[in-house]
């Protein structure tokens, strides 16, 4: 077990999370500011401590150790409350939307996608009634790449842009079970979104909010071209410089695909594994260097060019947060190397942690933050456990006889060191999937049963392709000036170039023939809520409790853990199987409804096209990871529906070249609720008359030409409307405002999110 007095950071991290944890939860409504509260808590700490050290005693010793751990996650709430942009006074919410325009400046590098770039603003001054004034806040904005026929350039960091209009409180996921890119938005301190024209920015400047940070992406941009000019495969281009530098934007679906598949995500983000093979890497070049007999002299020099070499790859890297994360985690151990500080491992990664959160509370909301530390505390306590079930360097070795040849001697200790490394390697997998697979089921679903396969090989390759991309950096620079005299000295690159490309395509290759050679080994679909994800932590702590303590008691914990975790689930399916709900999706410029029957839907696509995969993945699929579906039903059109439908109207005939041909309806009966899809015209009836066919819900698609009377007289004044996502956001402003005086209720699925309409039981 963990030895606490070894490890005193531990348990003010764990305060200080947990006060942090407690504010994102529970203390959001707090009105007041909590800081001197926690003041207070630290003043009556430090009294019950010194009255604990004039009286000593065993009680008034562990009150004041009580006391002080308050009084530590009394400090984390009030840091994350005065972290929390959108309380402060001139925050741009207050402002919002009465905006005409605003002054900011570009906080990140840009995220190129197909056909937009994103980025994040931060707000100095908007104008407001003809007036300007000083704000702050962050809006995350979209623009396209292409208007028109001009092209559009990406934006750069530290340009400040004068903008046209008022942004938008960022949208909450449109469909039941999306990812909340409104919540994600809101842990980087940004609560609003924009989509920009070309003429609607100017740009009036560079100012960089860091003149560091601007520094170091141009740097990064720098050797970016160098990877872009030596690696002239695209695939291999991508992944070297995700590699080396955290570049991911030219990497394609299918490879994140497939590196998600095998377990082997981690490779392409610049994180710990970087830094740690170059500190390694100085580690050994200095062992073999006459640095004289002082210890002393050593030590210092290696501490030194070590926190020199991180800190300038962090910088030549863009200081992205993993490798910041990985690289004050590395700072913390060369110190305490340097200083003889025999620290705990955990009392190192709780002071990492505590500095980093201290910086920057919401890191702890951060996946790659979770995951980093998480790994990394499995591997220091678990690996070499793991390491010890077997001996495989000797059992290689026992094969070993006095007569056998020097030749095969050699190649004996050979293979023993090999099978020993192989070994570790795999417990180092091991240990840090045990510590992540329940946050990998929470956050994406699903757990690849080859990541040894895939990291046994995928890992030494990868960390020789590093060490390769960063001798291509280092040749290119050495020879850079050189060859603008000799030219032929560029061969130097290329040839590093070339092997580098090798190394990436190698490595490429071997992962997408694991996943073609195990395609089942991913389990996908896994659904966990936060309390079943927590569980099932407690659960292996338990276990790793057992084994360290042999007590029985920690068994019965753990028997209690798993009784638990199953309730949960049993409660789950308990609550999908009576769910019948009638849905219209929020999917781009598409009409697609479900039929929910329990665990049994049916998606219809109204607009008789197939769903691409995209749209299934990140619109549909997490609704059926949510509610547990295997097999659900997809039609295109009506065709093959298992819900009855009728045509109501006239057909398409010569009218079908107006511009509002009156297309026919389509009214479905699903289990007593009517619903009727009306496109094209809507002819008007006489007033009065009884509804031509009653429906309780009528979804208006491709911007249909209705009128709110003749609406009424077919399917009756109280049918709920429903704008699905074909509809354009003019149409809907128009139609919907004068429905609502009609007296109807509408609901938008571009503004609102998906409509859902939950069939009680006598349906």
């Amino acid at each position: 077990m963990i030895n606490w007095s070894s490890a005193p950071f531990l348990r003010v991290a764990l305060a200080f999370i947990l006060g942090i944890a407690a504010y994102l939860y529970l203390g959001q409504g707090w009105v007041g500011s909590a800081a001197p509260w926690a003041v207070g808590l630290v003043g009556a700490y430090l009294l019950l401590w010194y009255w604990s050290q004039r009286q000593p005693t065993p009680g008034a010793t562990d009150a004041a150790g009580l006391l002080g751990l308050l009084a530590v996650a009394a400090l984390g709430f009030a840091r994350v409350q005065g972290a929390t942009e959108s309380r402060r006074a001139d925050h741009l919410g207050h402002f919002v939307p009465h905006i005409e325009y605003y002054r900011a400046t570009i906080d990140e590098a840009p995220v190129v996608r197909t056909n937009t770039f994103a980025t994040t603003l931060r707000v100095q001054a908007v104008r407001v009634a003809g007036r300007w004034q000083a704000a702050t806040g962050g809006i995350r904005v979209s623009l396209p790449r292409h208007e028109t026929t001009a092209t559009v350039s990406a934006p750069r960091y530290g340009e400040v842009w004068l903008v046209q209009g008022s942004p938008e409180p960022s949208k909450g996921p449109a469909n039941l079970g999306e990812f909340d890119y409104r919540r994600y938005l809101q842990y980087h301190q940004v609560y609003h979104s924009q989509f920009v024209h070309q003429g609607q920015y100017r740009v009036l400047g560079q100012a960089p909010l860091s003149a560091v940070v601007a520094l170091s992406q141009h740097a990064a941009a720098v050797l970016d071209g160098v990877f872009r000019r030596y690696v002239k495969s695209p695939p291999e281009y991508a992944l070297g410089t995700a590699l080396v530098l955290g570049f991911r934007d030219d990497i394609d679906t299918a490879t994140k695909q497939a590196y998600a598949n095998t377990g082997t995500t981690h490779i392409m983000a610049v994180s710990g594994l970087q830094v740690g093979l170059l500190f390694a890497a100085l580690q050994w070049l200095l062992a073999r260097l006459p640095l004289g007999s002082s210890a002393l002299r050593r030590r210092l020099l290696t501490a030194s060019l070590g926190l020199a070499l991180i800190w300038s790859y962090a910088f030549l890297t863009g200081l992205s947060a993993s490798v910041l994360r990985a690289t004050v985690m590395f700072t913390l151990v060369i110190v305490g190397q340097a200083w003889e500080r025999q620290s705990s491992l955990f009392n190192t990664l709780s002071a990492a942690a505590c500095c980093l959160l201290l910086y920057n509370p919401y890191l702890l909301c951060d996946v790659g933050f979770q995951l980093s530390f998480l790994a990394v505390v499995s591997i220091v306590y678990l690996q070499p456990r793991i390491v010890r079930w077997l001996d495989v360097r000797n059992w290689v070795l026992d094969y070993q006889r006095s007569w056998h040849r020097p030749a095969r001697q050699r190649l004996g200790r050979a293979g023993a060191w090999l099978a020993d490394a192989a070994w570790q390697l795999t417990a180092l997998s091991i240990a840090a999937q045990i510590a992540t697979f329940p946050l990998g089921l929470y956050y994406f679903h699903q757990f690849p049963f080859n990541f040894l396969l895939s990291n046994l090989i995928a890992v030494p390759i990868s960390s020789i392709a590093v060490y390769v991309g960063v001798v291509l950096l280092l040749v290119k620079g050495l020879v850079a000036v050189p060859a603008l005299w000799l030219p032929a000295l560029d061969w130097a690159p290329r040839a590093v170039g070339w092997a580098f490309q090798s190394l990436i395509w190698a490595f490429n290759k071997y992962i997408f023939l694991v996943g073609q050679l195990l395609p089942g080994a991913v389990v996908g679909g896994v659904h966990l809520n936060q309390t079943q994800t927590l569980l099932i932590f407690l659960l292996i702590g338990a276990v790793c409790a057992f084994f360290a303590t042999r007590r029985l008691a920690w068994v019965g914990g753990g028997v209690a853990l798993l009784a638990l975790y199953a309730g949960s689930r049993v409660a789950e399916a308990a609550e999908v199987a009576p769910v019948r709900e009638f849905v219209v999706y929020s999917i781009p410029r598409r009409s697609v409804v479900g039929f929910w029957q329990g665990a049994a839907p049916e998606f219809v696509m109204a607009d008789s096209l197939p769903l691409s995969e995209t749209e299934r993945t990140y619109r549909l699929k997490p609704s059926l990871i949510l509610r547990r579906v295997r097999q659900p039903r997809y039609c295109v059109g009506w065709q093959g529906a298992a819900v009855p439908t009728r045509l109501v109207g006239a057909p398409y005939r010569v009218d079908s070249t107006r511009r509002y041909p009156p297309a026919p309806v389509v009214l479905a009966s699903w289990r007593g609720l009517r619903i009727a899809f009306v496109s094209g015209r809507l002819r008007r009836l006489a007033a009065g008359a009884a509804p031509l066919v009653p429906a309780d819900i009528v979804v208006l698609r491709r911007n249909a030409r209705i009128y709110p009377d003749g609406l009424a007289a077919h399917f009756g004044p109280r049918a709920r409307v429903v704008f699905d996502s074909s509809c354009q956001r003019g149409y809907i402003a128009r139609q919907g405002a004068a429905l609502q005086a009609a007296g109807f209720r509408i609901w938008d699925v571009n503004e609102q999110g998906a409509f859902s309409y939950a069939l009680t039981l006598k349906h």
